[in-house]
């Protein structure tokens, strides 16, 4: 489908998901990124270090939060003015916001590593820990800017019709990641600084092919000279504030995770942690795959003023998801030791406890798509606050009070059960806000 016709097309299974599966596709591999480093790291160097990598993830999280906010928010923003046919001014908006998160990119590198030795200190990690956190995030801020381009250029490919071209990029890109992985870890000795400089390498590959295709005017979206409007970065930043706060927070509560772990059992529980969070992160991926994909339809409907076609594909939607859900916590269940023993071997002690976790985590996998969608809904529907809520609702609301609750009560336990019970409650609060915006958006 080319740009514009893409959106004329009428609301089918077959025509939602030529917008969906490249996303889905390109999300998956991108939280291969992450799987493969630490598939990677676990096997050649050892838990340790797949402990590190986990340590470095709330810094990575503070470090693209404002990316993320930009990304989502302008990509709504830009994409309800397409649909109001003012195409000049959101191709002005659409480059003065990459402009914007250069910047960012900039000072955030900058400030990561002014501050990541304090935190890690405050850690009380051993020695061999403390080296990989530093060997990794040393590296991987080395390639900032190219992430945040990737973060953002990933929606507007998506946006712009060219969805295809964002699954192939993820792709490669992951492709490249894995390579690199063994040829910089296995053979080059790298180490940990070898398994981020391979993930910065293969996000770029993203970066790169958006500069080519945004400087083409035949794109849909394409680079002009920059306009800064106030009203359009307070619009971006206001409506992918939720996006953002899901980015801070979930650094937030990995690192409470980590420190509940290392409180409980050491540095062996923060590695079954991490393996958990990598089959619930691509499990994940199917549910915001989908979102990022229908979430430019939804944009340029509501600015279309469609609400026939607006309501038959949110509606269609939740069915979807409702299916994907429960195929899911199947695959999860069915899949749970082979998929541990990709990172821990049986005998291991970190073995034992990701089993035991991943079975009673993975019932968070029936709630979670709802929730992804609901928030990307709202934020696609250009009401940032609503998003906003459900996002801080579900990854920091319910899922501190979860962490301080369930563990003091249930030890170990009550750390597995913490995401299911945080995903239930918002599942609670999303119904709410669903039902009470039904007449305002008439879906």
């Amino acid at each position: 489908m080319s740009s514009q016709n893409a959106y004329s097309q009428p609301i089918t299974y077959k025509n939602v998901l030529k917008f969906a599966v490249p996303t889905i596709v390109m999300t998956v591999f991108m939280s291969f990124y992450t799987m493969v480093d630490g598939l990677f790291v676990s096997n050649l160097i050892g838990t340790d270090a797949l402990s590190a990598v986990n340590l470095t993830a709330p810094v990575i999280s503070v470090v693209t939060a404002i990316s993320t906010m930009l990304a989502t928010g302008g990509s709504a923003v830009i994409m309800k003015k397409a649909g109001e046919q003012k195409m000049r001014e959101a191709n002005e908006d659409f480059t003065a916001l990459i402009i914007i998160n250069v910047i960012v990119g900039l000072l955030m590198s900058v400030l990561g590593y002014l501050t990541m030795d304090g935190i890690f200190t405050r850690m009380n990690l051993s020695p061999a820990v403390f080296a990989y956190c530093h060997a990794y995030l040393s590296r991987y801020l080395l390639f900032t800017i190219p992430i945040l381009l990737m973060n953002n250029f990933t929606l507007y490919m998506i946006a712009a019709g060219r969805s295809a071209l964002s699954m192939v990029c993820s792709i490669a890109g992951g492709i490249l990641n894995m390579v690199l992985d063994y040829v910089l870890i296995a053979v080059f000795r790298q180490g940990i600084a070898g398994a981020a400089i391979a993930t910065g390498l293969g996000y770029s590959v993203t970066a790169v092919a958006g500069m080519v295709l945004f400087s083409k005017k035949a794109s849909l979206l394409h680079f002009v000279k920059p306009v800064f409007r106030t009203k359009t970065l307070i619009h971006a930043t206001a409506n992918g504030s939720s996006e953002m706060a899901t980015a801070l927070v979930t650094g937030i509560v990995t690192m409470m995770f980590n420190w509940t772990m290392l409180h409980y059992i050491g540095e062996d529980g923060v590695a079954a942690i991490t393996i958990i969070m990598y089959v619930l992160m691509f499990a994940t991926s199917l549910y915001t795959g989908y979102s990022y994909g229908v979430a430019p339809m939804i944009s340029f409907y509501y600015g279309e003023q469609n609400h026939e076609k607006l309501k038959k594909l949110i509606r269609m939607s939740f069915k979807l998801i409702g299916l994907v859900s429960v195929a899911a916590l199947a695959v999860s269940l069915a899949a749970t030791t082979p998929l541990v023993s990709v990172f821990a071997r049986p005998g291991n002690p970190v073995y034992d406890l990701a089993v035991t976790g991943n079975r009673i985590c993975s019932f968070a996998l029936l709630f979670i798509g709802f929730n992804v969608f609901a928030s990307g809904m709202f934020t696609a529907l250009s009401n940032g606050l609503v998003s906003a809520i459900l996002a801080f609702s579900r990854s920091f609301v319910f899922m501190v009070a979860a962490m301080l609750i369930l563990p003091a009560l249930l030890g170990v336990t009550g750390v597995w059960l913490a995401t299911p019970a945080a995903e239930l409650a918002a599942l609670f609060l999303s119904a709410v806000m669903f039902l009470k915006y039904k007449k305002t958006y008439q879906y």
